[in-house]
This record gives C-alpha cells, sequence and structure tokens, in this order.
C-alpha cells in the first residue's frame, strides 16, 4: 500500500509497513469520524508530516528495516510538535525510556485493539474549552495554550504526555494523588502495562522543571503516588 490523501482539516499520520494493520487503523478512524493519511515509509512519514500538519502522529517502532525510534526523532528536529505515539511490541523500562528519548508523547501495544487506539485517539485529540490560559504553582506557571512550562524564566519544552501529568499535578496542588489516580486522568483509558510508566514520566517532568538552584516540586510519597508542593 503506498500513500494515501485525505481532505483538508486535522488528520492523523500512521505510519507503518504492516498493510492490514493500518488499513484496520485507517478504516477504524474513518468509521470514528476521523480523518487520516498513511505514509509506508520514514521517508513518506517526513514528508507528509511536514505537508499535512498532522494533529497526532502514529509511528510504528518496527518500520521494516528503518526505525520509528529514527523517525519520531527526526520529526522532533525538525520542529514538528504535533503529539507521536509509538505502535511497540514489549512493555519494559528500556522500551518506556526509550519512547521518552525519542520525542514520542505515549505508546500502544500491540497486538492492535480498536477499541482501545480509539480512546487513545480521543485523548489526544480532544478539547477543553474554557479552561484558564495558565496554571501556577510557586515559581512555576503551565502556558495551557502553547502546552510549554515556565519556570526561573526559563521556557520548558513538553510532550503532551508530560504536559498533562503536569497540569494534572497543578491542578491538585499540595493533594497526594495515587498512582491509580494519576493513571486513570491523565491516561485517560485502560492503561495496559505496570503502574511503574509514571515513574518514568516523572523522573523525565522532574529532569526538565528542576534546574540547580530550584526546589524540587513533585515529591514522591512512598507507597501512595506524588504530590505538588514546595517542602
Amino acid at each position: 500500500m503506498g500513500t494515501t490523501t485525505a481532505d483538508s482539516g486535522n488528520q492523523i499520520l500512521l505510519v507503518g509497513t504492516n498493510e492490514s494493520q493500518t488499513r484496520q487503523m485507517a478504516f477504524d478512524l474513518q468509521e470514528a469520524g476521523y480523518k487520516s493519511v498513511v505514509a509506508t515509509s520514514t521517508k513518506a512519514g517526513l514528508a507528509l508530516a511536514r505537508e499535512i500538519a498532522p494533529a497526532l502522529i502514529v509511528v510504528d517502532r518496527l518500520l521494516g528495516g528503518e526505525s520509528g525510534l529514527a523517525l519520531c526523532q527526526t520529526l522532533r528536529s525538525q520542529g514538528i510538535k504535533a503529539p507521536m505515539v509509538l505502535l511497540m511490541v514489549k512493555d519494559t523500562l528500556e522500551d518506556r525510556v526509550a519512547c521518552l528519548e525519542c520525542g514520542a508523547d505515549d505508546y500502544f501495544l500491540k497486538p492492535y485493539r480498536a477499541d482501545a487506539f480509539l480512546r487513545m485517539v480521543q485523548l489526544y485529540l480532544q478539547t477543553t474549552p474554557g479552561e484558564t490560559a495558565s496554571l501556577r504553582f510557586g515559581d512555576l506557571a503551565l502556558d495551557l495554550e502553547s502546552r510549554h512550562a515556565l519556570r526561573s524564566d526559563r521556557v520548558i519544552e513538553l510532550t503532551m504526555k508530560e504536559f498533562e501529568l503536569l497540569k494534572y499535578l497543578m491542578e491538585h496542588p499540595r493533594e497526594v494523588l495515587s498512582r491509580e489516580q494519576i493513571l486513570e486522568n491523565v491516561w485517560g483509558y485502560d492503561f495496559i502495562g505496570e503502574s511503574n510508566v509514571i515513574e518514568v514520566y516523572v523522573r523525565y517532568l522532574r529532569l526538565k522543571i528542576d534546574g540547580e538552584d530550584d526546589k524540587r516540586l513533585i515529591q514522591t510519597v512512598r507507597g501512595v503516588g506524588y504530590v505538588l508542593r514546595e517542602s
């Protein structure tokens, strides 16, 4: 299957070499009311990402002889800001770290399941009307429109999932949030995998928002979860 086109407007870019899988995903998206476009190589994926400015990019980690991780890295290096989701076979700590390091926002485990996939798509494409322009906690600010954080005059770039996690914490300051609460409210679907995925995202979020002279704001409550507080 080659590259297909769709009408203008918000579209989902699917990059994969498994023809039956991408065809099924495109069909399910169409049935759910979404527009999609399919690329079967990294070259085609890069070109389409620049051409159509997709609202969401879904990349298979296994792209024949090419790497979905490398494609995500290239897309981010070229300034593509759209949320990216990796299709992955395994759910190990190393896989989660690789997902974050390549610039992807999230991952979806194979085998493909339409209902879970569509819930993830809905999460990333949903809009929240009427929310305030920013959230603040101490010297940390979160711009809800640009999805950037600001601390000590530093502008902090966030992936979609990092943004959603920080937003949820900042909406509940000084409130201890369990891992189950965070999974339910940040991921928004029946997450398949162990809850320690949160630890991976918290680690990367701390690396971004905590400078050398900054207080650690995201505190671990052992055996429970996390809390946003200044001490």
